[in-house]
C-alpha cells in the first residue's frame, strides 16, 4: 500500500532506500533545531528594550513547523524535499527585532503576509512562471552553486575553514575534531565508490562514534525533553500591525529571500532527483511551491521565521530519495526530536558536515550543462555559482546572475531572447539589491532637489 501511493517501483526505489535518505536529510540538518532558537531568541546578543522570545518555546516551534511543513511535502506533494526555517531568513528575522523597527510578534505577522502573499501568486500560477521563464544554463548554474555553498557550508562547520581579518578566510589548523570528520569524509567516500546505499548516515554515525570514544562530545543530561512549551510564542502574531506602510520594504526582502531562495533550492534538488518532465520542467512544481508557502503561514502561526525548502535534502536525495517517503520519514524524525532533543543534540556539527562536502561534490556534475563557449550565457551562469558561494546566500547569488542575464541580452541586441517573466524577475532582482537605499535615496533627493 506504501509503495502503490509513493509509486516507489516506478521511480525506482525502496521502502528501505526511503527511509535511509530520510534519516540522511534529517542528520544533515537537524542543526536548525538549536540554531534557529538561538538566532530568533537573540542569544548571546547585548540589546536593550528588546522583548526577546522563549528559547525552549522556539525549540518546540522549530521541530512542529519543520516537521509539520515535511510531511505535507511528502504526502501531498510526493517529494523528497525537507522544509524547516530558513537560515538567513531567521538571520533578517533577528535583525529586525535588533534595529527595533518591529517586536518579534509584528515580526511574525510579516512572516504570515508574506507567504500569505506568495500562496496568492502560487495560485495564479505566477511564481511558476518565473521559475519557468529561467534559462536551462542558468538553471545548470544554480545547482552548481548550490553545491558550492553546500560545501562551503559543510568546510566551515568542519573547521578546515575559517574566518580571517586579512584574507576574509584560510585553512583551519588541524584538530582532533577536524580529524574526526574527516575520517567520517573518508569512510563516505568509500562507501560511495563501492555504490553501499546508506554512505552519507554511515560517515556520520562513525564520526558521531568516535567522538565518543574521544570524549568530543557531551552526554546528555536526560533522553526526553519534557518541558517544551509553545504557548509562549504560538498564535501570538500581529498581522495588521505588519501591514504599515514603513514595513513594506521588510515584507518584500522577506519575500524575495524566501522566493529564491526556495526557487533555486527545488530546481536543484528537483533535477538531482530527476523530478523533471521530456521538456525540462520540474513534475508538481506549482505543489511544492503553493506548499513553501502554506509552511510559511503555518511556521508564522507556531511562532518562528520563514519556513523554506532546504538544501540539504540533496543529501537524502543522493541517498536514493525519490518520494514523498523520505519527506515522510524526515517529518516524522523531526516531529520526535520534539521529544528526543538532548539526544539529537549529541550528533555533533563536524560529524554532519562531510554530508554537505559529499552532496556538493554530487552537484557539481551539472557543470557539464552549461555552454562555456557561448559568453551570453556563460558570465550569467558563472556569477551565480561564485555570489551564492561568495555572498552566503542563495538569492544574492541568483539576484546578481538574472540581472547580468537580461543586461548582456539587452547589450547583444537580443532582448526578445529575454522572456516577459525574466523581465520581472531582473526587476525583483534589482528591487531586493536596492531596496535598503530606497529611504536614504528619497531623503537625498528631498534635501538636494528643490
Amino acid at each position: 500500500m506504501v509503495g502503490d501511493y509513493f509509486e516507489l517501483r516506478g521511480k525506482q526505489t525502496s521502502v528501505k532506500i526511503e527511509i535511509v535518505a530520510g534519516l540522511t536529510t534529517f542528520l544533515t540538518m537537524a542543526y536548525i533545531i538549536f540554531v534557529n532558537p538561538s538566532i530568533l531568541s537573540l542569544e548571546g546578543v547585548e540589546v536593550a528594550g528588546v522583548e526577546r522570545m522563549d528559547k525552549q518555546a522556539l525549540i518546540a516551534a522549530t521541530c512542529l513547523a519543520s516537521g509539520i511543513a515535511t510531511l505535507i511535502v511528502g504526502i501531498v506533494a510526493n517529494a523528497p524535499i525537507a522544509m524547516a526555517p530558513g537560515m538567513g531568513l531567521n538571520a533578517f528575522f533577528a535583525a529586525l527585532l535588533i534595529s527595533g523597527k518591529m517586536n518579534w510578534q509584528t515580526a511574525l505577522g510579516a512572516v504570515f503576509v508574506s507567504g500569505l502573499v506568495f500562496l496568492i501568486l502560487t495560485l495564479l500560477g505566477l511564481r511558476k512562471r518565473l521559475v519557468e521563464a529561467i534559462p536551462a544554463s542558468l538553471i545548470s548554474s544554480i545547482a552548481v552553486g548550490i553545491g558550492l555553498f553546500i560545501t562551503f557550508m559543510g568546510l566551515v562547520k568542519l573547521g578546515v575553514v575559517v574566518g580571517d581579518e586579512h584574507t576574509l578566510v584560510k585553512a583551519g589548523p588541524l584538530n582532533a575534531t577536524i580529524l574526526i570528520g574527516l575520517f567520517g569524509l573518508l569512510v563516505m567516500i568509500v562507501l560511495a565508490m563501492l555504490k553501499i546505499t546508506g554512505g552519507l548516515v554511515a560517515g556520520i554515525l562513525v564520526a558521531t562514534i568516535l567522538a565518543a570514544v574521544f570524549g568530543k562530545i557531551n552526554r546528555p543530561e536526560s533522553l526526553i525533553a519534557l518541558n517544551l512549551n509553545l504557548r509562549a510564542i504560538a498564535f501570538k502574531l500581529d498581522i495588521f500591525g505588519a501591514l504599515k506602510w514603513g514595513f513594506i520594504g521588510s515584507i518584500f526582502t522577506l519575500m524575495f529571500i524566501d522566493m529564491f531562495d526556495s526557487i533555486g533550492t527545488l530546481v536543484g534538488c528537483c533535477h538531482q532527483a530527476n523530478m523533471i518532465d521530456e521538456t525540462g520542467r520540474i513534475r508538481g512544481l506549482d505543489r511544492l511551491l503553493g506548499i513553501d508557502a502554506v509552511a510559511t503561514m503555518i511556521g508564522a502561526l507556531l511562532g518562528t521565521s520563514t519556513t523554506t525548502s532546504y538544501i540539504e535534502s540533496a543529501a537524502g536525495i543522493e541517498q536514493g530519495g525519490r518520494t514523498g517517503l523520505t519527506s515522510v520519514v524526515t517529518g516524522l524524525l523531526f516531529l520526535l526530536a520534539a521529544l528526543f532533543v538532548p539526544i539529537v543534540g549529541v550528533v555533533p556539527s563536524y560529524a554532519t558536515a562531510p554530508a554537505l562536502i559529499m552532496v556538493g561534490l554530487f552537484m557539481m556534475k551539472e557543470v557539464k550543462k552549461i555552454d562555456f563557449g557561448n559568453l551570453e550565457e556563460a558570465f550569467p551562469a558563472f556569477i551565480i555559482m561564485v555570489m551564492i558561494a561568495l555572498s552566503y546566500s542563495i538569492s544574492t547569488g541568483l539576484a546578481f546572475g538574472f540581472i547580468s542575464f537580461t543586461i548582456i541580452k539587452v547589450v547583444s541586441g537580443k532582448i526578445r531572447d529575454v522572456k516577459p517573466a525574466m523581465w520581472v524577475i531582473a526587476i525583483l532582482s534589482l528591487l531586493f539589491l536596492t531596496v535598503e537605499q530606497v529611504p536614504a535615496a528619497i531623503e537625498f533627493l528631498k534635501q538636494h532637489v528643490r
